[in-house]
This record gives structure tokens, sequence and C-alpha cells, in this order.
């Protein structure tokens, strides 16, 4: 498997797994609306309906769009590899500068969560959207660290690519 496949395949798994990970927060959600029925876990819920949603979006474009960024990269480094430099490395470095945005505005809402968390004694639904704020931001959090991490050494190679060209 080559450096590019490896790279989109992993932004692939990792994208069932924000899928996946968006299926269980909504099926929480709804449990904690229809069954547990207090204003705490509803506004538990809040939070993980909206962050599932986004997952779900995010992890099904990523899914359906790696086997073509798979074929377009290696068609730049067979047919054109003059692409790389001008189309794939810019891109990659937005996308790594959109990591670290993403990272500050996750660490933001998860201390906003711990705000919402501690700034009532009484389970009310705002120490509820706290808790789930908390708990879904967390889990992108991580994930995003993976994906960042995996990107850094695609973009390495893409680097060293066109060094070698």
């Amino acid at each position: 498997m080559s450096s590019i496949e490896k790279y989109f395949n992993g932004e692939k798994a990792e994208s069932y797994v924000f899928i996946v990970i968006g299926l269980v927060a909504l099926l929480i959600a709804f449990y904690c609306v229809f069954t547990l029925k207090t204003s705490f876990w509803r506004g538990v819920a809040i939070p993980f309906i909206l962050v599932a949603m986004l997952e779900f979006i995010i992890g099904y474009t990523i899914v359906k769009r790696s086997p073509k960024d798979i074929y377009r990269v290696e068609s730049f480094i067979k047919v054109q590899p003059s692409k790389i430099t001008l189309d794939e490395i810019p891109r990659m470095e937005k996308v790594m500068k959109n990591f670290v945005i993403f990272r500050y505005v996750e660490i933001c809402l998860i201390l906003l969560g711990i705000i919402l968390m501690y700034s009532s004694l009484n389970d009310t639904l705002w120490r509820g959207i706290g808790l789930g704020l908390f708990m879904q931001a967390s889990i992108v959090l991580s994930l995003d660290f993976f994906a960042e991490r995996r990107g850094h050494i695609y973009l390495e190679y893409m680097k060293e690519f066109v060094e070698k060209i």
C-alpha cells in the first residue's frame, strides 16, 4: 500500500469511527430524552444531537470522498507531478491550519462545558448541556489529534516526493 493510500484509508477508517460515535451519541440522546426525561438529561441530549449530526455528516463525506482523493493524488504523481506542488501540498497546508483552529474551538467548547457543569449545584438543563458538550468536544478533540498527526506524516511525504522530482 502506498503512502497515499495509507493516508486516505486512515482518514476513511477514522471517518467510520466518527459515524459510529455519531450514531451512538444519537441513540444515547434519544434515550436521555425519551426514557430519563429530566431537564438534566435533556440538556445532555442537546449537544449529543448537534455534534452527532456533524460527526455523521463529516464522517460520511470523507468516506465517500476518500477513493476519489486516492485516485486524484495518484494521478498527479503518475501524470502531472507538478500538481503535487501546485494543488496537493497547499490543500494539505490549509487542512493542517484548519486543525489548529478546530483544536482551539474544541478546547473552548470543553472549557465552556466545564463552566456550565459547575455553574449550578442542581441537575439543571444547563448543567446537562455542559456535560454533553464536554463529552462530545473531548471525543472530537481526541479524534482530531490522530487525524492531524496522520496529516503531518502525509504532508511530509508529499514534500519529500516533490524534492525527489
